[in-house]
């Protein structure tokens, strides 16, 4: 399930591939245009950063902006910086497996084969969908309001 800091993730960087070349946009002007706690925000931003995703500079004509371009910045690569693994359980993740305590025999778990399919689907979406293809269905959907 993506989580709210996933969320906010995605809405920020779809926020920031909207900017002109060469703009950047403050924390608190992200935050308010898209209805983000400013707090909860600055540590999302920073691991984008730090996931090589954002660059940053401070001071007058500073700000936040995609360090490459939206066709470049990957769904899935925002989702699994800020919220880790797509796997809905530990054992069905190719990254961070961990098998579970109560299974003798992770192979043929009906539990874990199944979700590792939910994992497969997922990130058959996710991984092949870019930041500009993201941004394009959100217009696609208001045009459709």
């Amino acid at each position: 399930m993506l989580t709210k800091k996933g969320k906010y993730g995605l809405k920020a960087m779809a926020d920031l591939a909207q900017l002109a070349p060469g703009e950047t946009a403050f924390v608190n002007e992200i935050a308010t245009r898209n209805n983000i706690p400013k707090k909860f925000l600055d540590t999302i931003l920073l691991e984008l950063r730090n996931g090589g995703m954002l660059r940053s500079k401070k001071g007058p004509g500073g700000g936040y902006a995609l360090s490459k371009p939206a066709s470049d910045i990957y769904i899935g690569q925002i989702v699994r910086t800020l919220d880790g693994p797509l796997a809905p359980i530990r054992c069905a993740s190719r990254t961070a497996f961990e098998a579970c305590e109560d299974c003798s025999n992770p192979e043929t778990c009906a539990v874990r084969l199944s979700m590792t399919e939910v994992r497969d689907a997922m990130s058959a979406v996710l991984d092949h969908m870019t930041l500009d293809q993201f941004i394009l269905q959100e217009k696609a959907g208001a045009n459709r309001a």
